[in-house]
């Protein structure tokens, strides 16, 4: 069955607000074997918003539509909806008393203009909302739907994924499922190289994707339940590992950082950083991850030299002799923070982020990150190239990457001493 997304309000045309909605429902759609055509933003405009829905219910059975519920003039969408289908809209008494039950748990009195989020298309199908006051609802005619949800991301999702999901699976014939599988330290081209072949099939199907530092490979496979596509996705990963496996980090993980908590709590091993040119990005990344606390010990951002010498113990001619941004302070600081912390590893980051070169001639992107544990300091001199407008910030992220994964290698022993 195709399906389309249509996202609704100024604000989102705007830029005023990031639109994640349309991101997340075409991924669950996608898990529900539904094959998503189109994606659009329509502002709060009556008008242009009933052409479009017009046109998508022209191409596709399901129309999902978020937005535009609330209860002021400029929420439209249920309106236009029931005017494009030949809907009449009717007060949901027992909707319009859970709106006043919301308002009465937190103490406040429900303006009268809130009654317009109880009104539903008489005969279809009302979702409530358990995280808000607009409810939900489906409109059918002529076999295709229109399914309406409340434009915030915190009540949209779970409403679709309690109340939406379970009644779309009953419209679906079969289950796509997806695994992704995420490398590092082999770039995009030459993993696709690698599973060429596999690039090829048809169901499951390989797709290879490209991050700041990463190649991915998403493998989807569609089938009547959702464990004959698990299986089917696990063949092919099986021979993706056996190809490129040296480079794989995980499975379905949300990032570096993830995996490099699991395997420090795993190894009941501790982290601590001392970080320059990234500013506290690995810090941060390290701490988005629930239960960082009980792998990671401290970041310190020794952005001046005064800070790398007196609390990380840089020695004063290292940094006259070498630079703050040599292999040299990089070893030290990771030496440093170690002895300060007591944790397993140090780790460190210092260098040229850009999007200038340095006073001396050495380019923006010359980054050296350092790690120290109980087996020795090693530095890796990590060179993007990358100068000028945009560059900051891809150089931090690359460098925080690098810098994580140095780690991963080192709980796998592959990491190559440098004797200090």
């Amino acid at each position: 069955m195709n399906c389309e997304i249509i996202c609704v309000g100024t604000e989102i045309l705007l830029g005023d607000i990031l639109n994640t909605n349309t991101r997340y429902l075409s991924q669950e759609m996608a898990r529900l074997g539904f094959q998503v055509l189109h994606q659009c933003v329509v502002g709060d405009n009556a008008e242009r918003l009933a052409e479009q829905l017009r046109e998508s219910l022209a191409r596709s059975e399901m129309v999902l539509l978020t937005g535009g519920l609330g209860p002021t003039a400029d929420d439209i969408t249920k309106e236009v909806c029931c005017e494009v289908m030949g809907a009449e809209l009717v007060m949901d008494e027992d909707e319009l008393e859970k709106i006043r039950a919301y308002f009465a748990k937190r103490g406040r009195v429900m303006a009268d203009t809130n009654k317009k989020q109880a009104l539903v298309p008489k005969n279809g199908i009302v979702f409530s909302n358990d995280h808000g006051t607009a409810p939900g609802c489906a409109i059918e005619r002529d076999g295709r739907f229109a399914v309406l949800m409340p434009g915030p991301p915190r009540e949209m999702r779970p409403m679709f994924a309690d109340k939406i999901r379970p009644w779309l699976l009953q419209k679906s014939d079969s289950i796509i499922f997806s695994r992704m599988v995420r490398t590092f330290g082999i770039g995009e081209s030459a993993m696709a190289e690698a599973v060429s072949d596999l690039l090829e099939g048809e169901n499951p199907t390989v797709a290879p994707y490209a991050k700041d530092g990463e190649a991915l490979l998403r493998v989807t496979a569609k089938a009547e339940t959702q464990e004959k596509a698990e299986q089917m996705c696990d063949k092919i990963i099986a021979i993706i590992r056996e190809r490129i496996g040296e480079y794989i980090y995980g499975i379905d993980r949300d990032g570096l950082e993830f995996a490099v908590v699991e395997q420090l709590k795993t190894a009941g091993k501790k982290l601590a950083l001392a970080e320059s040119c990234t500013g506290g990005w690995i810090a941060k990344r390290i701490t988005d991850v629930p239960g960082a606390s009980k792998v990671f010990e401290c970041g310190v951002v020794s952005y001046a030299n005064n800070i790398k010498m007196n609390l990380l113990g840089v020695k004063n001619e290292t940094i006259e002799r070498f630079t703050e941004v040599s292999r040299e302070c990089a070893a030290e600081m990771a030496q440093g923070v170690r002895r300060l912390s007591g944790a397993d590893y140090g780790l460190s980051v210092t260098g040229f982020a850009g999007p200038d070169p340095a006073e001396d001639g050495r380019p923006a992107g010359l980054i050296y990150i350092g790690l120290d544990s109980k087996n020795g300091t090693t530095v890796k001199e990590l060179n993007t190239h990358r100068g000028g407008a945009g560059s900051r910030d891809y150089n931090r992220v690359l460098a925080a990457s690098n810098a994580l994964y140095m780690v991963l290698e080192e709980e796998k022993g592959k990491v190559s001493r440098v004797e200090r």
